[in-house]
């Protein structure tokens, strides 16, 4: 079974409540719209967090609320909570990205993208992905943290080239991040001598993927308009 999408029970009642309904309100809406009989107190209980919509559930919710249904999600991480923070079914999000479903829901459920660059270009426009999460959720992001690393650590200018051919973006704006992120990278050594601190090997290792995560976060708030 799919795991529940991460449902904002904090938003689902404020919602209700600008709206003026009761919980009754809400289970007689999901039934007259979209068929699904649903008890108040099942409504309440999605509210206080003791329980959470399907993912069948949750458009019926989002249209007894007037909104949309990534108004009841928190923030998405993964790719089938971004699909279902757009409303839109797996079929659709396969059609318009030139995918087979079985391949789709089989990136859904591994986590692992086997599109092509065209694919990704789609993928990104149908789920409104921002470029840093495009490259989360296909992968790309661990192959550019290892670029940065190697970019703070010696030579950004040696890196120039890959990474923009990797985000594939002007040079001239990676260079620029490049150079900022080697620069704040080499300040913090000279003062803390190192981004972590003792306490064994899982303790380095968990430093060790924060700094890489770090990396590629500041990468792309440091890339110039």
């Amino acid at each position: 079974m799919s795991p529940p999408p991460p449902f904002d029970a904090l938003a689902a009642r404020r919602l209700r409540e600008a709206l003026g309904m009761t919980h009754a309100h809400v289970a007689h809406g999901m039934w007259a719209a979209y068929g699904l009989r649903v008890a108040p107190g099942t409504v309440a209980a999605w509210e206080r967090g003791e329980a959470v919509p399907s993912a069948g559930e949750l458009p019926a919710l989002a249209g007894a609320l007037w909104c949309a249904p990534g108004e009841l999600l928190a923030a998405p991480t993964t790719l089938r909570e971004h699909r279902l923070a757009r409303g839109l079914a797996d079929a659709d999000v396969a059609r318009r990205i030139g995918m087979d479903l079985a391949s789709y829901r089989r990136a859904e459920r591994t986590g692992d993208w086997p599109g092509d660059e065209r694919q990704e270009a789609l993928l990104g426009e149908v789920l409104e992905l921002r470029p840093a999460e495009l490259f989360r959720l296909t992968g790309r992001a661990e192959r550019l943290a290892r670029l940065l690393h190697g970019a703070v650590t010696t030579r950004w200018q040696a890196y120039s080239r890959p990474v923009a051919a990797l985000v594939a973006m002007d040079r001239e704006r990676t260079d620029t991040a490049l150079e900022r992120l080697h620069g704040g990278y080499q300040a913090r050594m000279v003062a803390s001598l190192s981004w972590g601190e003792g306490g064994g090997a899982t303790a380095a290792q968990d430093a060790g993927r924060r700094f890489l995560a770090e990396l590629v976060d500041r990468f792309w708030a440091e890339l110039p308009p």
